[in-house]
């Protein structure tokens, strides 16, 4: 891994003990990034992206357990380091249950703390990779993102890959859940071996079990071979189980029993082999809901269900839709030769604003209409309104978002009041004249929330 990409944020209120340590981890080579209070470098944290963080513990405002308690809603797999000059066992035990990487004690020992950050980078997702994972950075090459949940996401994900545990992804159709499957067979010891896909809806029921487990010549009408089935395909490898949540009951139990033995017996015949694959399978369904209503074995969900990653839709991550835009378009040119460079200002403000429920694969049909109806360098925005549907919701204005936000929470006061102006305006932490002035802002009469 690249020194550049070995980023911690450091905290610390005392800035000239922040200056020193700044420059004896620079001096080790790692880039570093300086907050002086827990609030700075929570504010810095979405940005900055860094892959350890080192906070002192007793800070004005917010002190390093409050910053580390902020982090974990975000990203829970990042290290943080905890030091202080008031530390007890008490509070090292108390703080390493929480989920703090290291505690240590002021005056800081370099080399302690630089072994502890070299343990901390070897668990994130900017650490070395493991065997066949290549060069740092290879494992997510096709995943485009600047998005805080995408990189929490990934992390998790390089921890996953790292083990030979079953992974369940779940998100939305057009998420790009084998995309991700693919990155985290690159990341794992299993990198050099095949990654085998299979949409268990796009198989007819009666030819999924042959096409899984294999078959013998003759075992079946049309069986005129032996077919190996792509669990032993994958030996050694990967094996991803796309929309799992649509596999008939029947075949649920076969495959348990063969999760369960690690052996597979392809139809007619009469002996098994044994199996090495590692398993993820992916689904849009809620597996949860459809174990209630009897269309998904709980047993089987256990099983496949050891982690889980959830990716989230485009709408929940805008800030890479530019991204995957360009992406896609040089994708196309490249493709079809065709001499379009950008999207204007207006047709990218198109992109942003829409909903995109069919997600990525949405976006990427858009992009393509809009490319091979294109008849000048730049696409313009009229290009893409008939690849995106006229009735999807436009993303408000901040000035939008904040009107329907305060008229929202201005009638859940009243409501919790019943109408009483004074204990809604001492709830809202306002004086009663301002809370007059934003009532007659939003049109609200409070004697009609009065019992």
């Amino acid at each position: 891994m690249s020194a550049e990409a070995k980023r911690i944020l450091l905290v610390d209120d005392d800035q000239d003990l922040l200056r020193l340590l700044s420059m004896r981890l620079q001096s080790a080579g790692y880039e570093v990034i300086c907050a002086e209070s827990g609030e700075e470098a929570l504010g810095l944290f979405p940005v900055a992206h860094p892959h350890v963080v080192i906070s002192d513990l007793r800070m004005e405002g917010m002190d390093g357990m409050a910053l580390f308690d902020a982090i974990r809603t975000s990203n829970t797999s990042i290290p943080v380091i905890i030091l202080t000059a008031h530390g007890s066992i008490p509070e090292a035990v108390a703080a390493t249950k929480r989920g703090v990487f290291s505690f240590l004690t002021k005056p800081v020992d370099s080399k302690g703390l630089l072994r502890e950050i070299g343990k901390a980078f070897n668990l994130t997702a900017a650490g070395e990779g493991g065997e066949g994972s290549g060069p740092e950075g290879l494992w997510r090459r096709e995943i485009q993102t600047r998005s805080p949940v995408m990189e929490k996401l990934l992390s998790r994900a390089k921890l996953a890959a790292e083990s030979d545990s079953s992974i369940l992804i779940r998100g939305e159709s057009g998420t790009g859940k084998e995309l991700f499957a693919r990155a985290i067979h690159r990341a794992s010891h299993r990198a050099s071996g095949p990654f085998v896909a299979v949409n268990c809806g796009a198989i007819p029921d009666a030819l999924l079990e042959s096409e899984l487990f294999g078959h013998t010549k003759g075992s079946f009408s049309g069986a005129v071979k032996d077919y190996p089935g792509l669990f032993k395909s994958a030996h050694e490898g990967t094996l991803f189980l796309d929309e799992i949540g649509d596999m008939p009951l029947a075949l649920q139990v076969k495959l348990l029993r063969v999760l369960q033995e690690k052996q597979v017996r392809p139809i007619g015949a009469t002996k098994a082999f044994p199996i090495d694959a590692r398993i993820i399978s992916a689904t849009h369904r809620d597996l949860e809901s459809e174990i209630v209503n009897g269309n998904f074995r709980e047993d089987l969900f256990y099983r496949l269900n050891v982690v889980s990653l959830e990716l989230p839709t485009l709408s929940q991550r805008r800030e890479d839709i530019p991204l995957l835009a360009d992406q896609f378009l040089r994708s196309l040119t490249v493709k079809t030769g065709k001499k379009v460079n950008r999207f204007s200002s207006e047709a990218m403000e198109e992109l942003m604003a829409a909903q995109w429920p069919g997600n990525i694969r949405q976006l990427l049909n858009a992009v393509e209409q809009a490319v091979a109806l294109a008849t000048t360098p730049v696409i313009p925005a009229d290009l893409l309104s008939s690849a995106i549907r006229e009735n999807q919701e436009k993303v408000p204005s901040f000035a939008e978002a904040r009107r329907n936000f305060e008229q929202e929470y201005l009638v859940r006061l009243l409501k919790i009041t019943g109408g009483n102006v004074t204990q809604a305006a001492r709830l809202a932490k306002r004086n009663r004249t301002d809370f007059y002035k934003l009532l007659q802002r939003h049109h609200i009469v409070p004697s009609m929330f009065k019992s």
